[in-house]
């Protein structure tokens, strides 16, 4: 259990870090670029596959009579392992949001597209 329990704090901390980033970056999403924001994706999409198999070993674990202590951290993973998996699910959809003003995007636009683009940009970042 001790293993499971220090992936599962591990993958938290780590995933709030990256929702951290990605939601600086809202403001900015140029100073990323396709690649990076592909890995973002496909890192937390392998986390989302082991959420599930968390989930599974806690259901195990709990049908094989733990003790009142180990029932407690049972509690306490099955929350960890709920919140990581919203927390995956933020950043991917955060990465995804991100994809629409990566760096090829805006180099992709013409003056005519990225002229409004800047200005909706800049009246946004006035009212913040």
């Amino acid at each position: 259990m001790p293993l499971i329990a220090s992936m599962i704090n591990g993958a938290v901390s780590d995933t709030v870090e990256h929702l951290q980033t990605l939601s600086e970056a809202r403001a900015r999403p140029h100073v990323l670029d396709a690649a990076t924001l592909e890995w973002v994706k496909c890192v937390h999409d392998d986390q989302l596959a082991f959420v599930e198999i968390y989930a599974e070993q806690l259901r195990c674990w709990r049908t094989a009579r733990p003790s009142p202590a180990q029932l407690r951290e049972l509690d306490r993973l099955e929350a960890q392992n709920r919140r990581l998996h919203q927390l995956t699910a933020d950043v991917l959809a955060l990465a995804q949001e991100l994809r629409q003003g990566s760096i090829e995007r805006v180099m992709a636009m013409s003056d005519l597209q990225l002229g409004p683009h800047a200005l909706l940009r800049a009246l946004s970042a006035g009212r913040s």
